[in-house]
């Protein structure tokens, strides 16, 4: 069975609460937001690989579907200790409500596997992933649910993954899986996609509050896929990254931390911890630094109503899925925090992997200023979307995104009926 969570660290509760609030705002059908609150299926699979000492060890995945009315499955893997059900289905639901808003053909599932993969050698990481890959295999294909990578996976995996699909079905399926290395389909512009994606809504955030971006002050929460990138991003567009974190611990230079230097540091050593051009500081110390703009891009749960209270920037911009809690968002509101949810900051993401299994279908490669631009372009017309909502309700970002999201998912389900 799953660990289980307190009501107020629950991710699951935390996405009912958002869905419920957006079911008001919006006065959908009661009958399809019953739907809602429920995954379509969730999958949990025994994992049993062989060690490179020869014992057998078991572990234990999942695959979730939220919902599909829009389109086939979509959502990334997750290699992590700490994954359960609950985490799974949440960010399954989560990436319903994100494809949703960014307007893709897509419905939202999400998977993952409870392992330590810092503990696990290459073989060992393989043979997890192909095992995975076979126990939840009747669920995945092109037009049924289309993984990509997410905490501790890569290109690599994604790979394993569709060469172990292909195997077993007998024909290549580039199109079942995306975040592929170039090599064997994948897409110009996917590795720095995320980052991107919520560059662009920086910019649009510090233009709607009438702020300018160039000398103003940033903090990142991870210093990964996500917001490694992102800190060179932000320093090409003139800001200054005064602090960074990670699972190592964090660093503070209010004159600005070099991105490179950083980025070559954590290479050698692992993480942010020990990085000579800039001073250590205790990460609850950090969120409470004067700065305009704060970026979470490590794990959910990050911003409490503690650490909400605390938080000197005027925005916040969510890079990472479900970083803040629901007890947090009060604060912030009454604070005047002008917040970017996470299904809109980072659905960059799933939009090149929208436009890579575009590609994979056609046999047809886009050069990259394709990809960037129309990249750029849904983005903007997603915040465009977001802030059109949040006008006319009168509300915040996070519940105009999630009444958006609800309205076009709800607007399918009532379009295509119920069968039998």
């Amino acid at each position: 069975m799953p660990p289980s969570h307190s009501s107020a660290t629950d991710p699951w509760e935390a996405v009912l609460e958002r869905l419920d609030d957006a079911a008001k705002l919006t006065a959908v059908d009661p009958d399809i937001h019953r739907m809602l609150r429920r995954p379509q299926r969730v999958l949990e699979v025994s994992i049993p690989i062989r060690m490179d000492d020869g014992r057998v060890a078991v572990f234990t995945g999942w695959r979730v579907h939220h919902d599909t009315t829009r389109g086939p499955a979509k959502g990334g893997i997750r290699f992590h200790p700490d994954v359960d059900a609950h985490e799974v289905t949440a960010l399954a639901a989560n990436m319903t409500f994100k494809t949703a808003v960014a307007n893709l053909p897509f419905g939202g599932a999400k998977g993952g596997v409870r392992c330590d993969p810092r503990l696990l050698s290459l073989g060992e990481l393989e043979r997890l992933t192909r095992r995975y890959t076979i126990e939840i295999s009747p669920l995945l294909g092109p037009d049924k649910d289309v993984p990509a990578p997410d905490v501790n996976t890569d290109g690599r995996v994604m790979a394993w993954l569709m060469d172990t699909l292909s195997m077993i079905r007998g024909e290549l399926l580039t199109a079942s899986v995306t975040g592929k290395p170039l090599a064997v389909g994948g897409t110009l512009g996917h590795a720095g996609a995320t980052s991107s994606g919520v560059l662009v809504c920086v910019r649009a955030a510090f233009n709607a509050v009438g702020r300018p971006l160039v000398g103003s002050r940033a903090i990142i929460q991870g210093f990964g896929k996500v917001g490694g990138p992102l800190a060179f991003l932000l320093s090409s567009a003139g800001m200054r990254v005064i602090a960074v974190s990670d699972v190592t611990g964090a660093v503070h230079n209010p004159g600005g931390i070099d991105a490179f230097a950083l980025s070559d540091h954590v290479a050698a050593t692992g993480g942010v911890a020990g990085f000579d051009m800039a001073d250590p500081i205790d990460e609850r110390d950090m969120w409470a630094l004067e700065c305009e703009l704060i970026v979470p891009a490590a794990l959910d749960g990050a911003i409490d109503a503690d650490v909400a209270s605390r938080i000197k920037a005027g925005v916040i911009v969510e890079a990472a899925n479900g970083p803040t809690l629901p007890e947090a968002d009060p604060v912030l509101d009454e604070r005047g925090v002008f917040v970017v949810p996470d299904i809109l900051a980072n659905a960059g993401g799933v939009t090149a992997s929208y436009f890579e299994w575009a590609q994979s279908r056609q046999g047809y490669a886009w050069d990259e200023e394709t990809v960037a631009t129309r990249l750029r372009s849904t983005m903007e017309t997603a915040f465009e979307a977001v802030w059109a909502k949040a006008t006319n309700l009168n509300v915040s970002l996070r519940r105009a995104a999630f009444a958006l999201a609800v309205n076009r998912v709800a607007d399918a389900i009532a379009a295509r009926g119920l069968f039998p």
